[in-house]
C-alpha cells in the first residue's frame, strides 16, 4: 500500500506592519496625527476617570511606534540608494 501524501497548506498571517508598508508616506503621517489625538483622548479620559479600557492606551502607543518604524525603514533604505 502506498502512502498518501498530506498537503500542508501555509496560511500567512498579514501583520499590522505589513498593512502599513503598503500605505503611502502621506497616508501614514495622516494616521499618525489621528493616532496621536486619540491618545491625547485618551490620556485626558483616564486623569479624569472616564477611560473604560485602559489597555487602548497602550495598543494607540504601539501602533503610532509600528507607523514610525516604518517611516525610518523607509528612510533608511533610501539612504543606501
Amino acid at each position: 500500500m502506498a502512502k498518501k501524501e498530506k498537503k500542508v497548506e501555509k496560511v500567512v498571517k498579514e501583520t499590522e506592519a505589513d498593512k502599513i508598508r503598503k500605505l503611502d508616506e502621506a497616508t501614514i503621517q495622516e494616521k499618525i496625527k489621528e493616532l496621536k489625538q486619540e491618545l491625547f483622548n485618551l490620556r485626558f479620559q483616564a486623569a479624569v476617570g472616564k477611560l473604560e479600557n485602559t489597555a487602548q492606551l497602550g495598543k494607540t502607543k504601539r501602533q503610532i511606534a509600528r507607523m514610525k518604524t516604518v517611516l525610518t525603514e523607509r528612510e533608511r533604505a533610501n539612504a543606501l540608494k
